[in-house]
């Protein structure tokens, strides 16, 4: 309600105590209303195409453009339509998104042994890959930047973009002007699980992609989710978030605290804030929980005064008031532990040595040293990717980078001493595993290259398996319990 009291929820985690994934507070990604929603319209747009596409714009945009794809030229005017500025700060996000990702680029490499085998890896970009961006409650040209651009540093051919129009029949130039700074090839007026069922799956209108990234709503993921294994897909993202690591015997200033939690609360009702509170100088818990529940009081101010002038207080409320967290820890340890379980999209770690901290850190997909490190400049044009894993995938995936736009192939021949050596252990192996032909083409290179004809051999159970292993059999688990 406009005019309460903000309400974040608090929780005190003790020393040695380990915070539990309820008190954390995480919900599903995926809801089962959006999953079986999902599917239904996958299912439609494979069965009708192009149809569905238009029959899904009118009923949930409002509006479906005459051809869903959208002209160069109206991408070229998009350029003319922003202001100047904000075309220069595209092109300078363009080029630190670049020049970051142009270091993480993966070369084919071939090496040869004393033998003569050659291994390796040879490594190639994606043919296609779609680029899916949100036009609902705001309009993300940094989403378009974030995708686009390692896609072209990692060579793809053909990137294509969906993203949804609006009611009155426009589309966000600012996107539009993104993604012809960015070097998009192709773009639909297309949005919602059905422009995910399009590049999966193809349509009159739209060839299928082989990989499709980008950030949505549930139904988005849940589409991402269903044509995972048809087409690959980068992750399947959740809400936005935000861990803010405070030392309270720091100079924190609430203001900076506050804003920092907006910015991520701004985003959607369902956006998750989290504010982790110790005080690393204090004599005694009793001292740490004063100190804490000070600083935190103080952020609730800051965070009172932001909705006060914010354009988007309604959102920014309800994302704190449902999902944000603010935890008092007793010591850095139990901080730290807090951090790791939560394992969040973005940390920031304010403290006197952020440094020292880095290394003790588990899980987190972008992780901001320092109090001049704020998570919007992460978001637009330091150069890492803000697509980042989400509610709590952190803990086993990173951030998009040029590796997902790549793909890569063993790369094995073998000389003639090569096989030599190496086929007598690959007959041993196979016969552990009681695959006998696996023995047998290794077997019958391994006699060639000694000089053995193969129409001179006898026995090719011998050639497969030329000694019986001994002790292939079990262990009992009784034996010795």
């Amino acid at each position: 309600m406009d005019g309460a009291p903000l309400n974040v929820r608090r929780i005190d985690v003790a020393e040695g105590e380990a915070i539990s994934p309820e008190a954390i507070g995480r919900r599903s990604v995926l809801p089962p209303e959006a999953m079986e929603a999902a599917a239904k319209i996958v299912a439609d747009v494979r069965e009708r195409g192009d149809a569905a596409l238009r029959d899904c714009a009118e009923r949930f945009d409002g509006w479906c453009p005459r051809s869903l794809r959208v002209a160069d030229d109206v991408l070229d005017r998009a350029l003319g339509v922003c202001d100047p500025d904000l075309v220069l700060a595209i092109e300078r996000a363009r080029d630190q998104i670049r020049d970051f990702h142009e270091r993480e680029k993966a070369e084919s490499w071939f090496s040869a042994k004393r033998d003569g085998t050659i291994l390796g890896v040879s490594v190639r970009p994606l043919a296609s890959v779609g680029i899916y961006v949100p036009g609902g409650r705001a309009r993300y040209p940094s989403t378009v930047l974030m995708n686009a651009v390692p896609a072209k540093v990692a060579g793809v051919e053909r990137v294509v973009m969906v993203t949804p129009a609006q009611a009155d029949g426009t589309l966000s130039a600012a996107t539009l002007a993104a993604a012809w700074v960015a070097g998009v090839d192709e773009v639909y007026a297309v949005g919602g699980a059905q422009a995910v069922a399009a590049l999966a799956y193809g349509t009159e209108s739209v060839a299928p992609v082989d990989k499709i990234c980008g950030p949505g709503n549930a139904y988005v993921a849940a589409a991402k989710r269903l044509v995972s294994g048809d087409v690959g897909i980068d992750m399947v993202a959740g809400p936005s978030e935000v861990c803010i690591l405070q030392d309270a015997s720091t100079s924190a200033d609430p203001l900076v605290i506050a804003a920092d939690l907006a910015a991520q609360a701004e985003h959607d009702p369902l956006a998750a804030s989290s504010l982790v509170v110790y005080d690393s100088r204090a004599e005694g818990p009793a001292a740490a929980r004063s100190s804490a529940e000070r600083l935190l009081d103080e952020v609730e101010a800051a965070l009172e005064r932001i909705l006060a002038e914010s354009p988007r207080a309604a959102i920014t409320r309800a994302s704190l008031e449902d999902h944000g967290l603010f935890a008092i820890c007793a010591t850095e340890e139990g901080a730290l532990g807090v951090v790791n379980a939560i394992a969040p999209e973005h940390l920031e770690v304010h403290a006197e040595n952020p440094w020292g901290l880095l290394g003790r850190i588990r899980a987190a997909g972008a992780i901001f040293l320092g109090p001049w490190s704020s998570e919007p400049l992460g978001d637009y044009v330091a150069g890492p990717n803000h697509t980042l894993p989400t509610g709590g995938t952190a803990r086993f995936r990173g951030p998009l980078s040029v590796a997902d736009f790549q793909t890569s192939s063993s790369v094995i021949c073998y000389s003639e001493a090569g096989v030599a050596d190496d086929a007598d252990a690959t007959r041993v192996l196979s016969q552990a595993e009681g695959l006998w032909a696996h023995g047998l083409s290794a077997g019958l290179r391994a006699e060639a290259a000694r000089g053995q004809a193969t129409d001179a051999i006898r026995s090719l159970d011998w050639v497969a398996w030329p000694k019986r292993l001994d002790g292939e059999g079990t262990v009992s688990l009784a034996e010795g319990a």
